[in-house]
């Protein structure tokens, strides 16, 4: 346990956990408040998808860019900027709220203005790691803690979305998203980061962007892995939009209900950071993703026909630890493998796969809903990461072959 927590040597990334903690568990609980305030306006699945479609399609298109500007920008002072931005929405979607005057148009836009934001923020955070802990053998520990806060908020969150929604209203969860962000700037502005040396700038943006893309294509491991993470997160995490359908119609629950299905991903993901963050090197990873990935799928295709409550808040907890296992240990492999001057693009075509093909997801699988069915296109979800495990089983052979000289070069194991 203790060599686990090794990153929390670094006051750095002590102060950052912190910080974004509080700004993630309040993202959560607008994430939440939005999707329930669409779905009891209007009752629609389509525009529950349409809601978190806005809420990062952003990110596949901005998230490349985000990493090139990681590369040649103070990555601290990028993440203020973007902090400050992230509490403009919230305080515009409370005041709305509160006023009576809010419609579903202006849930929509104000999901899309964050959804800029988060494309810029993802990969600035992601490649700030290694700055906040310089000690390389300390850097898988802060990547499976960096995700394990996403998934601690995923069950705080939405869970305190939940107590709010049934005894206040939506304006409340919003303001908490936005005192949340502000709260955030303290701990940032708080860390001494050491001069950064960067290469100059480029000649232009695209060309910047272009050989960021040749880079990873280049890495076989990179080329390969990324896919998988796309494929989860379009098929598999849609979930998230779907579940006030679940919570409302097959369980006949309200906002506690959406909070503790939600929630017990959370704790799902929690129980799957842990196991990441315990690891003593990064060897033998891969087949963890492969084992996370194959059971994820087969805990929301099980979810997908349950009418049991238990069984069904245990599948999602299992989909959820699968989930976090297979992204944050593709995470992990990738930004200890790829090379300084090129991380924060790598960690853009990332954000890209994660972030960015959810939102594509979230509005296929509102409408496939609206088609034929929630159950049935959660299950469609759950077999295709059974089928992406299988496949990623077949190409372990190939990625051993590449990364394996990586790692001998960075010491990580023995020629």
């Amino acid at each position: 346990m203790i060599h686990s927590l090794r990153a929390f040597h670094h006051r750095n990334f002590r102060l950052f956990f912190v910080g974004q903690s509080l700004g993630i568990v309040g993202y959560w609980v607008q994430q939440i408040a939005m999707a329930w305030l669409v779905y009891r306006l209007t009752g629609s699945a389509w525009l529950l998808g349409v809601t978190a479609f806005a809420g990062q399609i952003a990110v596949l298109v901005l998230a490349p860019f985000g990493g090139l500007w990681a590369d040649r920008v103070d990555r601290r002072k990028l993440l203020i900027v973007t902090q400050s931005a992230a509490a403009v929405p919230a305080f515009t979607l409370a005041a709305l709220a509160h006023f009576d005057v809010i419609e579903v148009w202006h849930i929509i836009v104000m999901a899309s203005a964050l959804g800029v934001v988060l494309a810029i923020d993802a990969p600035i955070r992601q490649s700030f790691l290694p700055e906040m802990v310089p000690a390389r053998e300390d850097l898988p520990s802060a990547i499976a803690f960096n995700s394990g806060m996403y998934n601690a908020a995923r069950m705080i969150g939405p869970t305190l979305a939940g107590v709010l929604l049934a005894i206040t209203s939506e304006a409340l969860c919003f303001l908490v998203n936005g005192v949340t962000k502000v709260l955030a700037l303290v701990p940032i502005l708080m860390m001494v980061i050491g001069a950064r040396a960067r290469r100059p700038a480029h000649a232009s943006v695209w060309s910047g962007f272009r050989e960021g893309l040749a880079y990873a294509w280049d890495l076989v491991p990179v080329r390969l892995l990324l896919p998988v993470v796309a494929l989860v997160s379009f098929m598999a995490t849609p979930y998230q939009a779907l579940m006030p359908i679940f919570a409302a119609e097959v369980f006949a629950g309200g906002a506690d209900t959406l909070g503790f299905l939600i929630g017990a991903a959370g704790v799902g993901g929690i129980g799957g950071i842990l196991g990441l963050a315990s690891r003593k090197d990064i060897r033998g990873l891969l087949q963890w993703v492969v084992m996370a990935c194959g059971t994820a799928g087969v805990a929301l295709t099980v979810f997908s026909y349950s009418t049991h409550f238990a069984l069904s808040l245990a599948m999602m907890a299992i989909a959820g630890a699968g989930i976090v296992v297979t992204v944050n240990g593709i995470a992990t492999i990738t930004l200890t493998i790829v090379a300084d001057a090129m991380r924060g693009r790598v960690s853009g075509f990332y954000s890209m796969a994660f972030l960015g093909m959810y939102p594509l997801g979230s509005l296929a699988a509102g409408a496939a809903a609206s088609w034929i069915g929630a159950a049935h296109t959660l299950a469609v979800g759950g077999i295709a990461c059974i089928v992406g495990a299988l496949w990623l089983a077949r190409q372990l052979p190939r990625l051993r072959h590449h990364i394996r000289p990586i790692y001998v070069r960075l010491g990580i194991i023995n020629s």
